[in-house]
């Protein structure tokens, strides 16, 4: 069974956007906010080599290209190898009074092989953990627990 989800989420952050999207462009920073993430390592020019830690401590691991960077508006990213395919997009939009909305916008289709429930509901919770891993960047950006 293979489930295709593509969400979209936004939050205001205090902040401006040039931080933001500085903070979220190095995504070496990502494992600080996004809960399931282990780390994120340079793999080439505008790749980056991500691990994730799935149900039963299995673990995922693919390859992304950066494909859009547009500083400070959007970046944009696609799967290129591994286990995930995954693709999407954050923008930044500049806010009054030191505020900015970010809205992402992700796509992923999990393993082909996958079957044990477990993980097949992981991967259908995608909506509710994007909530939350933008909880926790809102939190890192503004100094405080989520």
């Amino acid at each position: 069974m293979n489930t295709n989800s593509q969400v979209t989420k936004s939050i205001i952050v205090n902040g401006d956007v040039d931080h933001l999207y500085t903070t979220w462009a190095d995504f070496s920073n990502h494992p600080q906010f996004m809960e399931n993430i282990t780390s994120v390592t340079k793999a080439g020019d505008d790749t980056n080599r991500w691990v994730m830690e799935g149900p039963l401590n299995k673990k995922f691991e693919w390859i992304t290209k950066t494909t859009t960077k547009e500083p400070n508006k959007r970046i944009g990213w696609k799967t290129i190898e591994g286990d995930l395919k995954k693709s999407g997009q954050v923008t930044f939009t500049g806010l009054p009074k030191g505020q900015a909305e970010i809205t992402v916008t992700s796509q992923t289709i999990p393993p082909e092989d996958l079957v044990d429930k477990a993980a097949l509901q992981f991967f259908a919770d995608e909506e509710a953990q994007l909530e939350k891993d933008l909880r926790n960047f809102k939190a890192l950006i503004e100094g405080r627990s989520a």
